[in-house]
């Protein structure tokens, strides 16, 4: 049985120095590398302890010093809070930078406190998100890009810069609808999503229906992947035994909860998809939490149950230490991936 995986990144705040933070998860990157990830997915978020990259691509040029094989991007940009020429000049750097190994994921966010912060209205983010998506992928495939939009205009501005992926690194959607899967799979992009295994196995087969009646279409943003990526997202926590993995991942999982939900309480509302019971996580298939036996089970029961070609793991989260996250990652690599990589 085959199966990629990737691994996700909040880069949540931890009790200790930020230039300590960022030098381990640069370490636990080129683990992951080493272990034979495909991705290293990055989220952007702000004005709030879930993320401490608020400027992905300031990050993931570290990355791109640091490793040489693993892909990596940021899951997502937050579009309406970027000049898109702006945008498609840095990924052009970061492209080049790592001989062509960026992966760009597109979202207009989901937090509206988020984007209210810097004055963007949540209303009017989808319509910002759609512009500037156009013109950033008009910027990477061209040298000059002309736009009249409502949000955006550029009059034959130059781009000096080009990606070293042709015609552009790959695009990646975060699809949490049925509608979204629909359009990431009309631009063919690679997908990540949620839930449990029934309904991405829905997901995806209908994905993969729509992707192959808009292939080679105006809209297809990916042209050069012939077989998209599509995966769901689940916490892991691998330990010896499934007492010792329950024992460190409940607390810390419930520190996750407090980091994700913190703006929605800061403006006295809770978002009803997260909870902050591990154990309904684990039921619900949002977690994969145990000894190395139980971790394969799991796995073996989402790659049989979904039929997606895709699984991305996040490592650290919540009050996770990087030693706990090491050791997780390095029993993960070990004692699981190996029954689903090729020899």
């Amino acid at each position: 049985m085959t199966l990629d995986f990737g691994l996700f990144d909040h880069l949540e705040r931890l009790d200790i120095p930020l230039e300590q933070l960022y030098a381990q998860r640069l370490d636990l990157i080129v683990a992951a590398e080493t272990a034979g990830f495909f991705c290293y997915h990055l989220a952007e978020h702000h004005a709030t302890p879930l993320g401490c990259a608020p400027s992905p691509g300031l990050f993931l040029a570290s990355v791109a010093a640091r490793t040489h094989r693993i892909h990596f991007g940021p899951l997502v940009y937050l579009l309406p809070l970027y000049d898109p020429m702006r945008l498609a000049e840095e990924i052009c750097m970061l492209d080049q930078m790592s001989g062509g190994r960026f992966e760009v994921g597109v979202g207009r966010g989901a937090s509206p406190f988020e984007l209210a912060y810097f004055n963007v209205n949540f209303l009017q983010s989808r319509a910002m998100f759609d512009e500037a998506l156009q013109v950033l992928v008009s910027a990477l495939r061209s040298h000059r890009v002309s736009y009249e939009g409502r949000y955006y205009r550029y009059a034959d501005a130059p781009l000096e810069l080009a990606p070293k992926q042709n015609p552009n690194p790959p695009f990646w959607y975060g699809a949490s609808s049925p509608s979204a899967i629909a359009y990431s799979a009309r631009h063919g992009m690679n997908v990540v999503t949620g839930g449990p295994n029934a309904i991405l196995k829905a997901g995806f087969e209908a994905y993969r229906s729509m992707r192959e009646t808009s292939r080679n279409s105006d809209d297809d943003l990916n042209p050069q992947v012939a077989v998209p990526k599509f995966g769901g997202v689940r916490h892991c926590f691998v330990a010896k035994t499934d007492a010792e993995a329950m024992e460190i991942a409940r607390p810390a999982y419930r520190h996750y909860y407090a980091n994700i939900t913190k703006l929605w309480r800061d403006f006295n509302t809770v978002p009803i998809i997260f909870t902050d019971d591990l154990d309904r996580a684990i039921k619900g298939e949002a977690a994969i939490i145990g000894s190395p036996a139980t971790v394969r089970d799991k796995v073996t029961a989402y790659a049989e149950q979904s039929g997606c070609n895709y699984l991305v793991l996040s490592f650290a989260w919540g009050s996770l230490t990087y030693e706990h996250s090491r050791r997780s990652l390095d029993l993960f690599a070990s004692e699981v991936m190996p029954h689903f990589v090729e020899s």
